[in-house]
């Protein structure tokens, strides 16, 4: 299954308002962009994305932000019963920041579940451990995943039926490239390789 058509519109608007509140920040702060070289357009990171969270890891502990977001981290939003998309994404960040640290540099996978009611802790940990074993799983109730999300200004939709224990939900799929002191800096979609993501990763790395 590919992602649908909505999630392909509302994904296009959310990547222009992203552009829009980070150019907004740019022009705001005078137009100093200490990574300027490291984009490809004129998206700039900024307050507008990202904030202060309280979810529960893979390993039943509740963590912050700050906790898991204390090394340059690639974020990603997914379910682990996404038969193709999540799977294919998470590995390509796997396989980018095993790039990095062969650079180097060492930068933490992320994932955060939408789907709190399959993804408990354990089904979590099971699986971000075969994508990648310093790959960190995070889950939370609805509420927690609802504003994480908001924060983010990222999109999912789990369906109201449930009956089928495979139902699918609809969600975004970039990645959010997040650095300690600077947070949210920049966004890979899905076009982008294992390759590209470890090159424009590094430049941030350095220019930061």
């Amino acid at each position: 299954m590919t992602v649908s058509t909505r999630t392909y519109a509302i994904a296009a608007i959310s990547f222009v308002c992203i552009g829009l509140m980070s150019v907004y920040l740019y022009t705001r702060n005078g137009g100093n962009d200490r990574f300027s070289k490291c984009r490809t357009s004129q998206v700039t990171g900024g307050g507008a994305i990202g904030g202060h969270f309280t979810l529960t890891d893979e390993n039943g502990n509740s963590v912050t932000d700050t906790q898991v977001l204390s090394k340059p981290s690639l974020v990603y939003f997914g379910y682990t019963y996404c038969p193709d998309i999540c799977p294919t994404d998470t590995a390509r960040n796997a396989e980018a920041v095993d790039a990095l640290e062969e650079m180097g540099l060492d930068v933490t996978p992320v994932f955060i579940s939408v789907d709190p009611g399959r993804d408990t802790p354990d089904v979590l940990k099971e699986w971000t451990d075969y994508i990648h074993p310093r790959m960190i799983g995070l889950t939370g109730t609805e509420t927690q995943i609802a504003e994480v999300a908001k924060l983010y200004r990222t999109y999912f939709k789990v369906p109201d039926d449930k009956s089928d224990e495979y139902y699918l939900v609809d969600h975004m799929t970039q990645t959010y490239l997040m650095l300690p002191e600077y947070g949210f800096v920049d966004f890979f979609s899905r076009e982008d390789t294992a390759e590209d993501v470890a090159r424009k990763t590094a430049c941030f790395l350095e220019a930061g």
